[in-house]
């Protein structure tokens, strides 16, 4: 379970839940509006209320956010599928629920081309599982210490499209929870393959550090300028 803090007292989020989505959520709206849009996968076992800081470490103003609850229960949080090996139906489920979610966004609300989908862990398999597949190309595409489900099925199911998207993916050498060295492998794979990858190797273990959300902070804005 990840929770994001920053060292700052006056800090205090304005959010709203969106009625009208399949998954239960938090949406914080940009300090300047617009139509850009970053959806949030969090971990196993955590839940939206996990990330409610990341926007003040992005620091992007005219960004919205929408931090998403997992649909399956996992002690005090939630799950986007079950441990191995049984993953497959559950990120089949969970790959729907997004499909429609994401469906309802991009129809008028926002722009898709403008938008990001962030994911951690369990939320970085789906980056890639679902975000790979979906019909739209999002702006670009992160993922944060996770993992591929099937990467050679995924080159051939996905929206071949996003191959030319951007996609930031980091993770961390010290990680024991899910190995550095297979990712590697899998992130190298799609590489080859035409994916347009920024592969960080870290210091780290299975969380999120805040040079790191710097570091995508960044690229996020060389994006959308």
């Amino acid at each position: 379970m990840v929770r994001l803090y920053i060292k700052c007292s006056e800090f205090m989020v304005k959010y709203i839940y969106m009625k009208n989505l399949e998954l239960d959520n938090i949406f914080i709206p940009a300090k300047i509006p617009s139509k850009k849009l970053m959806i949030i996968l969090h971990g196993r076992g955590d839940s939206a209320e996990g990330f409610l800081a990341l926007p003040e470490f992005l620091a992007i103003d005219t960004m919205n956010y929408l931090l998403l609850d997992a649909p399956f229960e996992y002690y005090t949080g939630y799950s986007w599928y079950p441990l191995p090996p049984n993953q497959l139906s559950g990120i089949e489920y969970s790959s729907t629920l997004l499909t429609k979610v994401f469906d309802v966004l991009f129809r008028d609300a926002f722009n898709a081309e403008e938008s990001f989908l962030f994911g951690f862990s369990q939320g970085a398999l789906l980056t890639f599982e679902f975000g790979a597949r979906y019909e739209k190309v999002l702006a670009g595409y992160i993922a944060v210490s996770g993992y591929i489900y099937d990467e050679m099925k995924l080159l051939l199911e996905m929206n071949e499209d996003v191959k030319a998207s951007h996609w930031f993916c980091t993770h961390g050498r010290e990680d024991t929870v899910l190995p550095f060295e297979k990712t590697q492998e899998q992130i190298a794979f799609l590489q080859e393959n035409g994916f347009e990858i920024a592969f960080h190797a870290l210091q780290k273990e299975h969380t999120i550090e805040s040079h790191e959300l710097a570091m995508i902070a960044q690229w996020m804005k060389n994006i959308i300028h």
